[in-house]
């Protein structure tokens, strides 16, 4: 196929890209760097060091003999969007070009106001496009389990067969998000579901949970295929930290009770994830989703499964939560849609901990600590951000998705 990858700079857009390149599929990127401006933004970098682009992309035709297409621009700029479709061509679209975190979107009303304008906007550009130069274009979509929050009940995969008065239907599933940048994401879905209702387009959407790891087959082929490794206290994630933490012999850090239960999943997964959506396309006027993750874990259990990884001591403490959330709760979730596709899940295990922590203690010394302590508070609607600038986010755009 002829797959057009948005975010394709990005932690889970560039692996992406490189492994659907890898299985014979014909690929171009879509970014605008906006990810990396977020960093220059707070003062903070990856992890692991990463190369511009257009130097993955040369880098990676002389390794593999596969070319990439690239195209730089912004998802709210609407005739961008649609000359890249006309000229591209694809089949199927990847779509993780959104703001993804969730601190990042709880900041100020700026930062809340850019989160929605962004990934709303973009995603809205994105279906019209497809309706007008090719409604038979499979959108693969980048949600979140977020969009679900953490209800009293079982959570279905996008819909829930409901009785009310002796009469029965299937709707969307009850939507409780906990930021506004998950609440972006309940937007897209919805305009998503209501643009393959009346235009018949087709469109997996693919609530993905929190993603852990950093090398994949493809990136681990040479340094410069690196993709990143996020572990601040705005787009870090939560094993991300604690594994640093492991590392520079800092206390991992669990907020609240750490009773906050979450699913996760491998980066290898989320590439299978992606070209099982693909290849497995609905059908026109479908929207459906798929809950992407493969396994659930509180987040103390995360630290305690650290503490035993690590041949280090290690000390948990307990912080204020900086968030609005239940620290203890029911959590059940339904993710069988993918395995029925043929996904055989890497599990979370001391092992993969071990590759997690091998990669924090070989660019140990590009950790900032003071990057990682927690700065944006749900409560308040200014926090105080440590960024290396203003914090004023109106120039930066597209980014990928992972949840932080």
């Amino acid at each position: 196929m002829r797959i057009l990858v948005l975010g394709g700079d990005g932690y889970l857009g560039w692996p992406v890209a490189l492994h659907l390149s890898g299985r014979g599929h014909e690929v171009g990127v879509v970014d605008n760097f906006a990810r990396r401006q977020y960093d220059y933004e707070m003062g903070v970098d990856s992890l692991v060091p990463i190369k511009h682009l257009q130097q993955r992309v040369r880098v990676w035709e002389e390794v593999s003999g596969l070319r990439i297409a690239t195209y730089v621009g912004d998802l709210t700029d609407a005739p961008f969007v649609r000359k890249t479709l006309t000229e591209f061509r694809p089949d199927a679209v990847v779509h993780f070009a959104e703001q993804r975190s969730a601190p990042y979107s709880m900041i100020d009303q700026n930062h809340a106001v850019y989160t929605q304008v962004n990934n709303v906007v973009g995603t809205l550009n994105l279906l019209y496009a497809i309706a007008e130069v090719d409604p038979a274009i499979h959108l693969v979509k980048l949600g979140t389990m977020g969009e679900y929050g953490t209800p009293n009940i079982d959570i279905e995969e996008g819909f829930i067969e409901i009785t009310h008065r002796g009469r029965t239907d299937v709707l969307p599933y009850p939507k409780q998000p906990g930021s506004f940048y998950h609440l972006s994401k309940v937007h897209d879905s919805h305009n998503i579901m209501f643009a393959c209702r009346i235009w018949g387009l087709r469109s997996t959407d693919l609530n993905q949970g929190i993603v852990y790891g950093q090398e994949t087959p493809e990136t681990v082929l040479h340094p410069d295929l690196a993709t990143r490794f996020d572990y601040d206290g705005v787009f870090g994630t939560v094993l991300n930290r604690f594994c640093v933490q492991a590392v520079i012999g800092h206390p991992l850090t669990v907020y609240g009770s750490g009773g906050q239960t979450r699913g996760m999943l491998d980066i290898r997964d989320t590439l299978a994830c992606v070209e099982l959506a693909c290849d497995n396309p609905p059908e026109a006027g479908e929207y459906r989703v798929f809950n992407q993750f493969t396994e659930s874990f509180s987040v103390q259990q995360l630290a305690e499964m650290v503490v035993d990884a690590y041949p280090g001591n290690v000390e948990i403490v307990h912080l204020d939560d900086p968030r609005v959330e239940k620290q203890e709760h029911y959590y059940r979730a339904a993710h069988t849609k993918l395995l029925d596709l043929g996904l055989v899940p890497h599990l979370l295990s001391s092992r993969t901990l071990s590759s997690l922590l091998a990669v924090v203690d070989r660019f140990r010394d590009r950790v900032d600590p003071v990057a990682i302590e927690p700065t944006v508070e749900w409560r308040s609607t200014a926090s105080t951000l440590r960024t290396a600038g203003s914090g004023a986010a109106g120039h930066a755009r597209e980014a990928e998705s992972t949840d932080a």
